[in-house]
């Protein structure tokens, strides 16, 4: 049975906030994806011509707000409590989605980090945050991941988190333009 996500979710931990974007943090996003467009296009789909425009900061909140009610998405963007200015800084996103109800109870996570937030284990914090909230409060009982073979960085990040490689998808997804093959890798709940 599907179920309504939280709108006002907040997820703390450190120096770290969880929470659902909101329209107030577009020129912060925006700025964010502009400066490291070059560091995430090789892992990510192509971005939409308008991606990084108001028109397409409204499609964007406008489809998380209907996978939130839905209960089928929950992105959360990443913030850092003592940022590189030394204030809260937007540093990445992290996003469960595909939920699935029922006998299956699984979704799968997806993440992006800002260049100047890697390394401090940021991203390590912010998936296994959202690894227990799917766990816990939303009743998963697996939470699946996939990276591409060159990305070591985020399959490091997969195993810190406990998840397990699984396997090899062949042109699993078109990502910068051209299908390449996956790494599929799955935790499940030990909590």
């Amino acid at each position: 049975m599907k179920q309504s996500l939280p709108r006002k979710l907040e997820l703390t931990s450190g120096n770290l906030l969880l929470r659902a974007p909101r329209n107030g943090d577009f020129l912060e996003w925006c700025a964010l994806r502009t400066n490291n467009r070059a560091f995430l296009s090789p892992w990510e789909p192509t971005w939409p011509a308008d991606d990084l425009s108001r028109r397409g900061w409204r499609r964007r909140l406008a489809g998380y707000e209907r996978e939130r009610r839905d209960g089928t998405a929950l992105a959360l963007f990443i913030y850092t409590l003592e940022g590189l200015t030394g204030r809260q800084e937007l540093a990445g996103g992290v996003r469960l989605s595909n939920i699935n109800y029922g006998v299956q109870q699984s979704a799968s996570i997806g993440y992006w980090l800002g260049r100047d937030y890697g390394g401090a284990g940021n991203m390590s914090k912010a998936v296994e945050m959202v690894c227990r909230f799917g766990f816990e409060q939303i009743g998963l009982h697996r939470i699946e991941a996939c990276c591409i073979p060159d990305n070591q960085r985020s399959a490091r990040v997969l195993k810190r988190c406990g998840f397990e490689q699984e396997g090899l998808a062949r042109d699993y997804l078109k990502i910068n333009g051209k299908w390449q093959d996956h790494l599929l890798f799955a935790r499940l709940n030990d909590l």
